[in-house]
């Protein structure tokens, strides 16, 4: 950490400094909801120089301009690199308003400059038709958290500093946020912090005590029982409380006071993790209400971080009394506070005094700058937070150095007579990943790291565990490159913070559990989609989901274990950024996972089984199909060279890919002379034209491949409606009949499931039959034959609880 954490005694210039910078940043919040011209009030504010839409909330900005300006005072005072992280969902003024005053803002934005003109246009663009939106979001310099994401900011702040020992993260998290459940689980997340090798969170609960239209639980909970859950938590809380709203200095005092004494216990605790002195300086007086300096931990306990928690007034600064209403302090200061000003002479006079009392002649000069005494409170270049490149993480991102997969490749001398668990292999290979990017590579998941057959990386690394570590603890120690925790919101808003700020990680998960983050991947690929597009925001990893235990291999799960919809989900995203991959075989997964961890703004799904399953392609092999998308395997079909076939067997994901080489297996046998052509999909989007996705077909090497006119019969590893879905502008549309999981399911032998969802090798010889012209009637009793076998092997999984042998050890030519 640079500098050093030392006081400044607090003096009444500083003092003074941070409450100007405070009410310019009001003063330009403010403006941003309100106005579209006069920006600095040089002649009376009139009805028209209003927006007619107004959109924004005020009522949590200016509790984020408080902290903002005090944490600037720190950074100047110790060279200290911080990011800012605003959780209230729609604080968007504030951290724009920061951005402005701090130069970024129009660096980045040459149209809004630092000056009258610039604000106008700072004004008229927040909320506005080609404008920004009204929450923190992509286009803003220093966010990493989009303002529509409530609950994922402190998990967010957790990811951005995992291996980045310099940064303070300061998140602020408002009492409605604090409601939800990712942020409940998130108050866990420093039991994963090592002091030696991480940076630090300072949190900031900012209860200003509503919400929308509701008190909040933590603002009406009793402070000593919100000291005692703060604490049980572990941190060691500062209480800051705004008593009178018209008496900021001493509100000053006391924050910065506050924020004095919370760096002094960071520093303290870090110290004694890296084997420094532990000199640290502090406040000159104690502003909390309860507590003590937070310090370092003893006899190997997880250290107490410290907290603040800011009690202020909702809507603190604007107006008190609306219509005889209370508005600062209650609910209705949330939103637009005035919200008739352009029909209501006496809103519109409220708004001016509103402004005039920020008095913005002693902060901007004539050309509408920010004056010179005031602009001291600005950070040096990238220590600017609305600069810094922890927010634009591409900027520190090295590419990860990736082991040539080949030593951990499978050779196939045979395609479908070796049976290998494609996921332990990768965590052979992942081992190797991680062993060459230990600082700056993770792996996250719910517990479920061994589970997903990944435990191959415990040769290389342990898992972060702060808390006691008793004897029989397997692979727990403080540091470590696994991070497991049994909440999906804490991997994936880690994660996502990690990525962030210019690192690489793989969220693994059992597949029907991803469902729990379905908003926090939205808001993700919402981010990405905005991302790409800013030239100035620098491309950072992929968000790699790898997705095991899946609805077809459960080994001692039922029903509420299968799911496989996300994919559903996923892929009403933007096409440029949604990645789907359903490799069949262990090297597949292997050159698929190779792909995806050297890719960068993606989300990639990979979804791979994780029990022994046959091998079908070489490495060489392997790769040139995943570069393909899919292929036509000859090895699995009949057709004939030259001649086209009578029926096409397609297939994605590992199972289905099984039961159609046995199916395609089984008409050759059954019906000899019928032309049989397999296909498998690794790469799903290649379903949809090159139109509509970058990974698309043309319609011509579409139809080359299925045919403009032959019966498809295509098991799909998931619902069936999707390949529908992806595949509906395609010529062969009526002749494509899709199988897949129908939402069948229990605790069974996995060709029992492949059974109850009509997905099995019989089922699907079954559809070739009924679809192909004249076979139905020439083959009746093929049909039948496979009929029976469907419910012999149902008898048999019932007597002998597991498959017949003949399916259970199926090898392809056999």
């Amino acid at each position: 950490m640079a500098g050093s954490m030392g006081q400044d005694n607090l003096g009444q210039e500083t003092l003074d400094l941070v409450d100007r910078w405070w009410r310019a940043a009001n003063y330009l919040s403010v403006g941003q909801i309100y106005l579209r011209s006069n920006p600095l009030l040089r002649e009376p504010l009139a009805a028209d120089h209003t927006k007619s839409r107004l959109l924004g909330h005020w009522g949590t900005t200016p509790g984020l301009n408080f902290v903002y300006a005090h944490l600037n005072r720190v950074i100047r005072r110790d060279s200290q690199e911080m990011l800012f992280v605003a959780g209230p969902g729609h604080g968007g003024p504030a951290v724009v308003a920061n951005a402005w005053l701090e130069g970024t803002y129009s660096e980045i934005y040459g149209q809004v400059g630092p000056d009258e003109a610039g604000m106008a246009e700072l004004f008229r663009q927040f909320s506005y038709p080609g404008g920004i939106p009204s929450h923190a979001a992509p286009e803003t310099p220093g966010s990493i958290s989009e303002g529509g994401e409530l609950g994922y900011a402190l998990a967010h702040a957790y990811g951005s500093v995992f291996d980045n020992p310099q940064l303070i993260t300061a998140v602020v998290i408002g009492d409605g946020e604090a409601e939800t459940g990712p942020l409940a689980a998130s108050w866990h997340s420093h039991n994963f912090l090592d002091p030696a090798a991480d940076g630090a969170v300072l949190p900031i609960l900012h209860l200003n005590g509503y919400k929308i239209a509701n008190p909040t639980i933590l603002a009406r909970m009793p402070q000593e029982q919100l000291e005692q859950l703060l604490r049980g938590y572990g941190h060691e809380p500062y209480f800051v409380t705004v008593h009178d709203p018209d008496n900021t200095e001493q509100a000053h005092r006391d924050f910065a006071a506050a924020v004095d004494a919370c760096l002094a216990g960071i520093r303290a605790i870090q110290d004694s993790r890296r084997g420094k002195a532990g000199k640290t300086g502090g406040a000159d007086g104690e502003a909390h209400d309860g507590g003590t300096t937070a310090g370092a931990p003893g006899n190997g306990a997880a250290p107490h971080w410290p907290i603040i928690v800011l009690r202020s007034p909702k809507g603190w600064t604007g107006p008190r009394i609306v219509d005889g209403l209370q508005v600062e302090g209650t609910w209705r200061s949330h939103q637009v506070p005035l919200a008739e000003v352009r029909t209501n002479g006496a809103h519109l006079k409220q708004l001016e005094e509103w402004l005039k009392s920020y008095r913005p002649e002693e902060l901007f000069d004539g050309d509408g700058r920010l004056r010179p005494d005031v602009a001291t409170n600005t950070p040096a270049g990238n220590l600017r937070m609305s600069a810094t490149p922890h927010a634009n993480g591409g900027l520190l991102r090295t590419p990860l150095k990736l082991p040539a997969y080949a030593a951990h490749a499978v050779d196939v001398a045979e395609p479908g007579t070796e049976r290998i668990s494609p996921m332990i292999t990768l965590g052979s290979w992942m081992r190797d990943v991680i062993s060459l990017n230990m600082e700056n590579f993770r792996l996250f998941g719910p517990d479920e790291t061994a589970s997903n057959r990944l435990q191959a990386v415990y040769e290389v690394t342990d898992k972060v565990w702060q808390y006691r570590i008793d004897d029989v603890d397997e692979h727990l120690a403080r540091s470590g490159r696994v991070l497991e925790v049994l909440s999906e919101h804490l991997c994936q808003g880690w994660l996502e913070g990690y990525l962030l700020t210019g690192r690489h990680g793989v969220f693994s998960c059992y597949e029907a559990f991803i469902h729990i983050v379905d908003s926090m991947f939205n808001q993700h690929a919402k981010w990405l989609k905005v991302h790409r597009k800013l030239r100035w925001r620098q491309p950072v990893a992929s968000l790699n989901y790898l997705l095991s235990s899946h609805v077809w291999q459960q080994d001692h799960n039922g029903f509420s274990h299968q799911d496989p919809g996300f994919i559903d989900h996923a892929v009403n995203k933007k096409a440029e950024v949604i990645r789907v991959y359903l490799p069949p075989d262990v090297n597949t997964l292997l050159s698929v996972m190779e792909h995806c961890l050297a890719s960068t703004d993606y989300v990639n799904i990979v979804v791979s089984g994780k029990q022994p399953s046959p091998t079908w392609l070489g490495p060489a092999d392997a790769a040139n199909h995943c570069r393909r998308g899919l292929g036509i395997w000859e090895f699995a079909g009949s057709e004939v060279p030259g001649e086209d076939p009578d029926v096409v067997l397609a297939c994605a994901g590992d199972v289905p890919t099984v039961e159609t080489v046995a199916a395609a297996e089984l008409l050759k046998r059954g019906v000899p002379g019928l032309k049989v052509r397999v296909v498998n999909v690794v790469d799903l989007m290649r379903l949809q034209d090159v139109s509509e996705h970058p990974h698309g077909l043309p319609a011509s090497d579409f139809d080359g491949i299925f045919t403009p006119d032959k019966p498809i019969i295509f098991a799909y590893h998931g619902y069936p409606a999707l390949i529908h879905r992806l595949a509906y502008r395609r010529t062969n549309q009526e002749g494509l009949h899709v199988r897949g999981y129908k939402e069948e399911g229990t605790t069974t032998t996995p060709f029992d499931m492949a059974m109850l969802n009509g997905i099995d090798r019989f089922q699907l010889a079954i559809d070739a039959i009924d679809r192909v012209p004249g076979l139905a009637e020439k083959h009746s009793l093929l049909r039948q034959d496979l009929q029976d076998r469907r419910i012999q092997a149902r008898e048999h999984t019932r007597t002998h609880g597991e498959d017949p042998e003949e399916i259970r050890n199926w090898v392809l030519n056999a």
